[in-house]
């Protein structure tokens, strides 16, 4: 008897303000999980007692006020310091891939073609490299990013500069796809609607 095939992981990943959370909300009206890798974590970081026990220890107790973590004294912590950084991403980054490992086989045997992990750093991390069986790399125009940005995130064009100068641009030659979103929501529409029916029939030949 042939065995089940397990559920296949596509990653949307893309800078800042290119427009992955649009992309996979179009996926989303095709029935497709979305598990947004930032949401995820910050839960996370105020439901896991393991998580927020080995913050406490390399950050100090006052890191979580009242059981919550206090998120921008984090970021001020380690923000410039690199050794800080990658401490901190030791400790996240284990537990997202596992509570994603956990979400993805929640949708085990359901009848769907694909899942979708959404995150920024998939491609530049060793630990979730394995995570994912196709890549869709989301790219825009720098101008078109820097104004969504500055809308969603009531922020102005120098704070995001310094974001996008700082996030290494995911390496579109990694990618299986790659998407261009100039701002028009209905062609990106169109255009994710069509990716769909690529994936799938692409699926079913695996």
């Amino acid at each position: 008897m042939r065995a089940e095939r397990k559920i296949t992981t596509l990653a949307v990943t893309g800078g800042i303000g290119s427009g992955k959370s649009a992309v996979c909300s179009f996926f989303g009206e095709k029935g497709i999980p979305v598990y947004d890798s930032d949401s995820r974590t910050k839960v996370l970081y105020d439901s896991s007692l393991t998580l927020a026990a080995s913050l406490k220890a390399a950050f100090g107790e006052n890191i979580y006020r009242e059981g919550k973590l206090d998120r921008a004294a984090l970021a001020e912590m380690v923000f410039s310091d690199v050794e800080k950084l990658s401490k901190l991403e030791a400790m996240v980054h284990p537990a997202v891939k596992e509570d994603f490992e956990n979400w993805k086989a929640s949708h085990e045997g359901r009848n769907i073609p694909f899942v979708i992990m959404e995150s920024a750093i998939i491609l530049d991390r060793p630990l979730f490299r394995d995570t994912a069986d196709m890549v869709l790399v989301v790219e825009a125009p720098l101008e078109t990013r820097i104004g969504r940005t500055e809308r969603r995130d009531g922020t102005d064009r120098e704070k995001v500069m310094a974001r996008i100068s700082a996030q290494k641009a995911p390496d579109s030659a990694k990618a299986d796809f790659i998407l261009t979103n100039d701002g028009d929501l209905e062609d990106l529409r169109r255009k994710v609607y069509e990716l769909y029916d690529i994936i799938c029939k692409r699926i079913q030949k695996l």
